[in-house]
């Protein structure tokens, strides 16, 4: 089933079209009522009327989470404080929050682009969804509320953590598509191990899991310990929150609601566009918001772009999963590393659980990775030269992915901490060093 198959199978000179009408009234938009963007203009000396083709875009300077700081809290909201009726923030870990102000419209908007999302998941007013992402100022929990009630499904707002309780759910009201973080799915999934529960006695067919990056070979691990289909979505806070990518069931990139969002590649550090099929930083250009719309917003993720009808019927341009961060990643004694690269050795090796910290330190002016990955309980209880051969293999086969040789501390089961949101997965200790 597809949502809007008028939205989501529009002909590709309908699409151009449609793209170019949107563009140019939101940068008038923006220009007229957002003083960022109308300083921002009159100094790279152009206006809105310069925007006569979509390729045009790449005159607009770019729109970063530290512009959106600086404005701190509504100095990118475009319509008077009477029209904003709901507020979200970003985490604000590394300093002040960015702020996302919605309209009427921009509230229906994103329970539209929800319900394309579920829909791709299979959901439809049969479901039950169990809405594990966080409620309140971070924007996941509401924005897959809003879809699953556009949809028509029965949504349970259970809200993250309370792990016992989510079993619980689980079992007893049947839930049949789980929406949380990978990592989360994952911890579930041993609880649920714990208590002897299995996936014939639970109902789940698919999990939506999103807001922190995840494998291929996470995927595999998840699917196989939960018995369902798991699918990626993608969104960002200062774009609209969830919703702006999703999978189809033929797993093979992100479908991106491309008549609201309009996607770029850059070289992240020619800042050039990159043509289709190269790997660069995604832009976004939000079509349609009033609230606040967005110009050009560096989103910092590493992807490229597919376009092209998919088997699922859509015409939407496809994402590729992302692989890491141009802001996170790590550069290791010359080397660039994502730990999404770390992660995929280590869950093809047998008898480790998928729970892993890496450690970045300095401890003579060079740095040094370290990987605290747990054991198995039967392998963490084997012999020392089995776990000494566990070690020497798992070094080995992240040297084959990432070129460099690291330290690899084989830890107890469970002793990583779980998280009910985010994953923690990297330390980086060189800063107080």
């Amino acid at each position: 089933m597809i949502w809007n198959e008028e939205a989501e199978c529009m002909a590709p000179g309908e699409k151009t079209k449609l793209q170019l009408e949107k563009l140019q009234e939101v940068v008038e938009r923006a220009y007229n009522n957002v003083p960022y963007y109308q300083k921002r203009f009159n100094e790279a000396g152009i206006g809105p009327e310069d925007i006569e083709t979509l390729s045009d875009l790449e005159k607009i300077p770019f729109t970063t989470k530290a512009d959106l700081r600086d404005a701190y809290p509504f100095g990118m909201f475009a319509v008077p404080p009477d029209d904003i009726v709901e507020v979200h923030t970003s985490s604000g870990t590394t300093g002040k929050p960015t702020v996302s102000g919605y309209t009427r419209e921009d509230i229906r908007i994103w329970s539209e682009v929800m319900a394309r999302a579920l829909t791709m998941a299979g959901a439809d007013k049969k479901d039950v969804i169990q809405n594990c992402y966080g409620y309140g100022l971070f924007t996941g929990g509401l924005g897959i509320h809003y879809g699953t009630q556009n949809v028509g499904a029965t949504v349970i707002p259970i809200s993250a953590g309370n792990t016992q309780r989510q079993v619980e759910i689980l079992k007893d009201f049947q839930s049949s598509i789980i929406t949380c973080t990978p990592s989360y799915a994952l911890y579930l999934a041993e609880v649920l191990e714990k208590e002897g529960i299995t996936g014939e006695d639970l109902n789940l067919k698919a999990g939506v899991f999103g807001a922190e990056m995840w494998t291929e070979e996470m995927r595999e691990e998840i699917e196989r310990r939960l018995h369902l289909d798991a699918l990626n979505i993608y969104g960002l806070t200062e774009i609209i929150g969830p919703g702006v990518a999703q999978e189809c069931m033929d797993k093979s990139g992100l479908h991106i609601f491309d008549d609201h969002f309009y996607p770029e590649i850059i070289d992240p550090q020619t800042l050039k566009t990159l043509p289709e099929g190269e790997k660069g930083e995604l832009v976004l250009t939000t079509l349609t918001r009033e609230g606040m719309p967005i110009l050009r917003f560096r989103t910092r993720d590493i992807t490229s772009l597919q376009s092209g009808e998919c088997p699922c019927g859509r015409s939407l341009v496809k994402m590729d999963r992302i692989t890491g961060r141009s802001d996170d990643m790590l550069k290791i004694r010359g080397v660039i590393v994502f730990p999404s690269q770390i992660e995929r050795a280590l869950l093809k090796i047998p008898g480790l659980e998928p729970h892993y910290q890496i450690i970045v330190t300095r401890p003579q002016h060079l740095d040094e990775l370290e990987v605290h990955v747990e054991a198995s309980p039967a392998l963490f209880s084997d012999e020392v030269k089995h776990v000494e051969k566990a070690k020497e293999m798992i070094q080995k086969r992240i040297h084959d992915e990432i070129g460099l040789r690291v330290n690899v501390n084989l830890v107890e089961p469970e002793s990583i901490p779980r998280s009910e949101g985010k994953a923690v997965r990297v330390v980086d200790k060189r800063k107080f060093d």
